[in-house]
């Protein structure tokens, strides 16, 4: 699962600006930039994609348009955006300092395919069948048994071995900041990725104002 939220775009104005500085042909000009109302007239974007089309180096004007966003989603999504380190900025919830404040559920997870079936055999009352639920629900409740432990004891080791025991599913929530660069570097990397978290991500990168012709063109 991820969740994309509280989304901001700003400086259309100053990066197309700066974007015809080089051959001082402001005059050219031809988009409104109402903060509430941008509209890219014809003669900026035929340049903007000339130069996006000629590489980063030209098309560095899109690393001055900048985007705001609160992502949540799993730890194990979450390492692979932090491949992404150059012009961006996040702050995340702490898991270390939240970890322990309320009981640990089901729903702190991206988990699916509950229904898997892990393994199979039998006992002396029948066959039975080991499902991925039964080994998350196994897995958290020894977490909240830790946590427990800890809260009780506030014995560091405990927080420690939660913190270590803790699936990769988790869901973080960080508020992060980066350019149409960036997003055009991971929207052209990731839209064909096997975790489906990348997809619905890159699904959000194309509802950005003009993302059809800046970002994944």
């Amino acid at each position: 699962m991820i969740k994309v939220e509280n989304v901001f775009v700003s400086d259309f104005e100053g990066a197309f600006r700066g974007m015809r500085n080089p051959l001082a042909s402001w005059k050219k000009t031809d988009s409104n930039f109402d903060l509430n109302n941008i509209q890219l007239g014809p003669n900026d974007l035929k340049l903007a994609q000339k130069l996006i089309k000629a590489g980063p180096d030209h098309g560095k004007f899109l690393r001055q348009i900048f985007v705001s966003m609160d992502i949540t989603a799993p730890l194990y999504w979450w390492k692979e955006m932090d491949t992404y380190k150059v012009g961006t900025v996040a702050n995340s919830t702490s898991t270390m300092h939240t970890l322990t404040k309320e009981e640990i559920t089901l729903d702190m997870f991206s988990f699916d395919n509950l229904d898997l079936m892990v393994s199979k055999g039998h006992s002396i009352n029948g066959e039975w069948e080991l499902t991925f639920k039964d080994c998350i629900e196994d897995i958290l409740i020894s977490c909240n048994n830790l946590r427990n432990k800890f809260l009780e004891t506030k014995d560091k080791r405990y927080w420690r071995a939660l913190i270590q025991l803790l699936p990769n599913a988790w869901n973080q929530t960080r508020t992060w900041t980066a350019n149409y660069q960036v997003l055009r570097n991971i929207y052209n990397s990731r839209k064909n990725h096997k975790l489906s978290e990348w997809h619905t991500f890159c699904e959000e990168i194309e509802k950005l104002p003009y993302s059809k012709e800046l970002i994944t063109i």
